[in-house]
C-alpha cells in the first residue's frame, strides 16, 4: 500500500467495526464494507477510529481486523493506534504497518493542557512508532478536551517529518483551516494534508477553505466523494445542492451518544451490516428513533437514487 504523504487527498471512509448480536466481530459484514467502500470511489479507509469502537477491542482483535481488511482491498488504510501509553501504541503501530497499512492516526490524551505538553506528547509518539511511519494528528477537542491551535499544529508538523496529515474535527473550525493554509503560504509551516471529520457536517465549506477532503464515517459516503469531486472541479452550486439534500440525515447522525447507533442502523438497512449491534457498552436506537431515521432515508432516496434500502 502507498504511504500517506502531505499531499494525500480525497475521502478516507472511517469504517465501523461490525459485530454480531453476541458481540463477536462479524468478518462477513467487514468483507461487504470493504467491497462497498471500493465501489463508491473512496480514496482510502480508516480502521479502529473512535467510531470503530477501538477501545472495545483487544490488541489481537485489532490486528486481526486490520489484516483482514488489508486482504480485502487495495485502498490505502489508516489505523487508529491511540493508547494511554506509548508501549501499546508502538506495539499496534508496528504490527499494522508490517501488515501493509499506509499510516496511523494518533489522538492526544485528555490530560494535555499546554502547547508545550501537546508538542512533547507527539514528539514522544513519533519516537515510539518510528520516524519513518506517517501519522495523522486527530484534532477533536469536543471529544478529547484538548485544544490545539493552528500554531501548535504547525510546530508539530515543522518538527516531525512523520506528521503528514491533520484530521480536522474542531468545531467551529473553518478559521483554523484558513489559518493553517495561510501559514503554509507564508512559509511558516510545511504543507499538511487536511482531511475533515465531524460526520462531514461542514465539508461543503471546509473544502472551500483548503481542506483536501474528508476522513469521516457518514453512512452515505457517496455524498462525501461527490462534494470533494465538485469542489475540485470548482462546481460550487453542485456541491452545495447535493450536500443540502443529505444535511438532515447528517445532522441526525451527528447526535452525541447515538451517532454510531444511527450509522450502523443505516448501514444495516443498506445491506452492509448483518447486525447494527455495538459491543457493550453501547447505545441502541429506540423504536421512535428508528422510525425517524427511516423517514429521513425515505426522503433522501427521492433526491439521491443511490440510497437503496434492502433491509
Amino acid at each position: 500500500m502507498p504511504l500517506l504523504t502531505r499531499t494525500t487527498q480525497g475521502v478516507f471512509a472511517i469504517a465501523p467495526t461490525p459485530f454480531d448480536d453476541d458481540g463477536a466481530i462479524d468478518f462477513d459484514s467487514l468483507n461487504r464494507l470493504a467491497e462497498f467502500y471500493t465501489s463508491v470511489g473512496v480514496s482510502g479507509l480508516t480502521l479502529l477510529g473512535q467510531l470503530g469502537e477501538a477501545p472495545k477491542l483487544s490488541h489481537e482483535e485489532s490486528v486481526r481486523v486490520v489484516r483482514h481488511v488489508l486482504k480485502q482491498t487495495d485502498l490505502p488504510v489508516v489505523v487508529g493506534v491511540s493508547a494511554p501509553g506509548y508501549a501499546a501504541m508502538e506495539a499496534l503501530a508496528t504490527e499494522v504497518m508490517s501488515a501493509g497499512a499506509s499510516g496511523v492516526m494518533i489522538a492526544p490524551p485528555n490530560t494535555l493542557r499546554t502547547d508545550d505538553r501537546i508538542v512533547s506528547y507527539y514528539e514522544g509518539a513519533a519516537a515510539a512508532i518510528g520516524e519513518d511511519v506517517p501519522f495523522v494528528i486527530q484534532d477533536y477537542p469536543l471529544s478529547f478536551s484538548v485544544e490545539m491551535s493552528a500554531s501548535v499544529i504547525a510546530r508539530i508538523a515543522s518538527t516531525l517529518p512523520g506528521c503528514v496529515m491533520l484530521k480536522h474535527e474542531d468545531w467551529p473550525g473553518l478559521e483554523k483551516i484558513s489559518s493553517l493554509r495561510q501559514m503554509e503560504a507564508a512559509g511558516d509551516m510545511p504543507r499538511l494534508s487536511i482531511l475533515c471529520g465531524n460526520g462531514g457536517l461542514f465539508l461543503d465549506f471546509e473544502t472551500e477553505r483548503g481542506a483536501d477532503g474528508a476522513m469521516t464515517g457518514y453512512c452515505v459516503p457517496e455524498l462525501l466523494v461527490d462534494v470533494v469531486r465538485h469542489a475540485a472541479d470548482d462546481d460550487r452550486d453542485a456541491a452545495h445542492d447535493l450536500f443540502d439534500a443529505h444535511l438532515p440525515l447528517m445532522r441526525y447522525e451527528q447526535q452525541p451518544g447515538i451517532g454510531l447507533a444511527v450509522r450502523k442502523y443505516v448501514m444495516k438497512r443498506r445491506g452492509l451490516l448483518t447486525s447494527d449491534a455495538q459491543r457493550r457498552p453501547g447505545a441502541r436506537l429506540s423504536a421512535t428513533a428508528r422510525a425517524e431515521v427511516d423517514y429521513l432515508l425515505a426522503r433522501l432516496a427521492r433526491k439521491d437514487s443511490r440510497v437503496v434500502l434492502t433491509a
